[in-house]
């Protein structure tokens, strides 16, 4: 016999998005109700984020060692690849605690293991359980896309869900897809001793700054990574030892191991989204900017929300839910300020509008560069790759940025921070920037915007006119 719960809030999904605002509500003293069919933390904390960024700290370790000859230091790395993904598996256990069911149900949060399935405008089946609240989350999150490839579904292929399960260091990993998960597990695996191919349709990380880009292309060709852009893959063969890959060109690809990372789509399947009056389209749930569905008693966040599919941009919805619902403050989803990062070798950051999109808005933005060839800290640690790249409005108005090097995800805060904060470029002129860091390269930016008008024969003239006065 089914059991009613009433809540003030049933969230559907416990990855960043629905842990945030259970944590937020339950902490306030709202009765939350927490569903989750699969495991507590989401994709992030156990196929995403936390593992992929532990893969990629062992493999940078193992390529530090092998080119450490130019400091004068001479090593032969040794790649234990069981023990390597013992260490992913340790870090996704330290954080796990932060997640579990144990501490939300410590909160005083409601957590059912089960699927969730909405049977009207405000009930959800799960179980044995029927949950009626007076709101309703959805965040579900998104999973692998896989391409209609001939053979593909007939091979034994990997995804960021399954392969960090992989104990076995491939011989030769083909990776189909250039985008983000794509060349960062690529680039992870070629330092750990792997041959690495990447198949990509397009270029690759086609949705950053082509310039930056560049960058990246050039160190991964230098790691041994064989590139394959404007390349598509017909089909896929296992054989019962390795996979061969036929591409549009009639080229083939043999690999031991194959990862498919061509993009993602949003969790919205057998939720009973027709009986909660919730619409969807080819990008997840449609909602308003603040959040909100059709059915203004469900709201969406994260990935599912049909946005930028990033971690932090599910904490920043949790806090907009939060406001809406419990607080009663219209607050709007803040996706266009939110950066991007990329953890390849160099990273690749942004935040904002690119220099292309600037210039189609706006004829007169200004763009202003600043190369980490040209910054001391760089120069000590013989990694001089990147550049920063702003872009501004005439009057100085910061409209975007984009950093490619070492660090370049730690760096793009502070434009973030500026941008989401309406600063204009003098704010980056006015700060002292501690030396020798990378982070020197902001300060040098704002300074290089306003080159042209410091140096030029007006202020010239206006010196000499001064100098009179001594």
């Amino acid at each position: 016999m089914s059991k009613t719960i009433k809540a003030d809030l049933c969230i559907i999904g416990a990855g960043s998005a629905g842990l945030s605002v259970a944590a937020g509500a339950a902490q306030l003293g709202r009765k939350v109700v927490l569903l989750e069919k699969g495991k507590m933390g989401g994709d992030c904390l156990n196929y995403g984020c936390v593992p992929s960024k532990a893969l990629i700290a062992a493999a940078n370790a193992a390529h530090h060692a092998r080119t450490s000859a130019k400091f004068g230091i001479k090593a032969d790395p040794v790649v234990d690849f069981p023990k390597v993904m013992d260490h992913v598996e340790s870090v996704i256990a330290a954080i796990e605690p932060h997640d579990s069911q144990e501490r939300f149900e410590g909160l005083g949060v409601t957590v059912i293991r089960e699927h969730g399935r909405f049977t009207g405008p405000r009930t959800i089946a799960a179980g044995d359980k029927t949950i009626s609240a007076k709101h309703f989350l959805i965040a579900t999150g998104s999973s692998p896309f896989i391409p209609p490839i001939d053979g593909l579904a007939q091979s034994p292929y990997l995804t960021n869900e399954t392969i960090f399960a992989n104990r076995q260091l491939p011989d030769h990993l083909i990776v189909i897809g250039g985008g983000p998960i794509g060349v960062e597990l690529a680039q992870a695996h070629c330092r750990l001793g792997s041959s690495v191919s990447i198949i990509e349709a397009s270029t690759i990380l086609n949705r950053d700054d082509p310039d930056a880009v560049s960058v990246v292309r050039a160190s991964l060709l230098a790691d041994g990574i064989d590139l394959k852009e404007n390349q598509s893959a017909a089909h896929v063969d296992h054989d019962g030892h390795g996979f061969t890959v036929r591409l549009t060109n009639g080229e083939e690809v043999r690999g031991s191991h194959l990862l498919v990372a061509v993009g993602r789509r949003t969790n919205t399947d057998d939720l009973g989204l027709e009986q909660a009056g919730v619409a969807t389209d080819k990008r997840g749930i449609i909602a308003n900017d603040r959040l909100q569905t059709d059915n203004k008693r469900i709201y969406c966040a994260g990935d599912v929300a049909g946005g930028l599919q990033f971690t932090h941009v599910a904490g920043d919805h949790a806090s907009t839910i939060v406001r809406n619902v419990l607080f009663k403050m219209p607050a709007k989803r803040r996706d266009d300020i939110a950066p991007k990062v990329t953890y390849c070798d160099p990273e690749v950051a942004s935040v904002g509008l690119s220099e292309q999109e600037a210039q189609s808005k706006d004829k007169s933005a200004k763009t202003v560069t600043w190369p980490f060839k040209d910054n001391d800290r760089a120069q000590t640690e013989a990694n001089t790759n990147g550049f920063i790249k702003v872009v501004t409005r005439k009057n100085g108005d910061i409209l975007g940025a984009t950093i490619v090097g070492k660090g370049a995800g730690n760096e793009i805060g502070l434009w973030a921070y500026a941008l989401a904060n309406g600063h204009n470029i003098k704010a980056m002129t006015n700060y002292i920037a501690p030396y020798p860091t990378r982070g020197e390269v902001s300060k040098r930016a704002g300074g290089a915007y306003y080159t042209p008008s410091l140096f030029s024969a007006r202020a010239r003239l206006l010196v000499r006119l001064l100098s009179t006065f001594d």
